[in-house]
């Protein structure tokens, strides 16, 4: 199999629920609520699906706000890129992969501007080959076409084999499973000890870990 490993970014690579957090309480506080609001927008955020625009609608109306839903959108693209971060034991991991040879790309939901901002302030520019991001190519996960993009943007044909980790089980392991990939489930540890991954219907992943480190060492140890 070639050397190919692709990234979720959200929650995988960064550590997206605790910049969402940090932009909660920011909100809150701008806003002048109380900060029992805080939670509620962490709770709202955590069981949305899809694209942030029904999010911040009902945020809006929510809190009666003046604001467009556009603009506070836009507020939010900006600001979570300054707060988001990446683990430097997952940065060493990266950097030790790309080192060995391996081609690294990152598949990505979200917008544009928002999710390359966050590549572009963690660094992890310098770590990755390329990026496909839903909003620029006009394909979210879990459509396989996702996936052989981004491998062809790491110069590889996603027919040669490779793998994809991440966090979600429908995005991630069901997408990078239909794409051809092997998988790794980037669980958080409570939800794997209780449940684990056989309470999804679905492709179960070939590995679950708690971390990218934990990730890159079983791929070097595949190898």
């Amino acid at each position: 199999m070639q050397r190919l490993a692709l990234f979720d970014l959200d929650d995988t690579l960064i550590e997206r629920s605790e910049a969402f957090a940090a932009w909660a309480g920011e909100f809150t506080t701008a806003h002048g609520l109380d900060e029992k609001w805080t939670n509620w927008l962490i709770l709202a955020d955590a069981h949305r699906s899809g694209p942030m625009d029904r999010f911040f609608a009902m945020v809006r109306k929510e809190f009666g706000l003046d604001e467009s839903v556009d603009a506070l959108w836009q507020q939010y693209r900006r600001r979570m890129p300054e707060l988001a971060s990446c683990r430097p034991e997952d940065r060493r991991a990266l950097a030790e992969l790309h080192r060995t040879g391996w081609r690294i790309g990152i598949v990505t939901n979200g917008m544009t501007d928002n999710q390359l901002g966050k590549i572009r302030n963690t660094g992890l520019v310098d770590l990755v080959d390329a990026w496909c991001i839903s909003d620029e190519v006009g394909i979210r996960k879990p459509d396989p076409q996702i996936f052989r993009l981004a491998a062809q943007r790491c110069g590889l044909p996603i027919d040669g084999g490779g793998w994809m980790t991440g966090d979600s089980l429908p995005l991630d392991i069901t997408g990078g499973h239909r794409a051809g990939l092997r998988t790794i489930w980037i669980a958080e540890p409570r939800m794997a000890a209780a449940e684990g991954p056989d309470f999804f219907v679905g492709p179960a992943p070939d590995f679950t870990v708690g971390s990218v480190a934990q990730a890159v060492a079983i791929l070097l140890a595949i190898e």
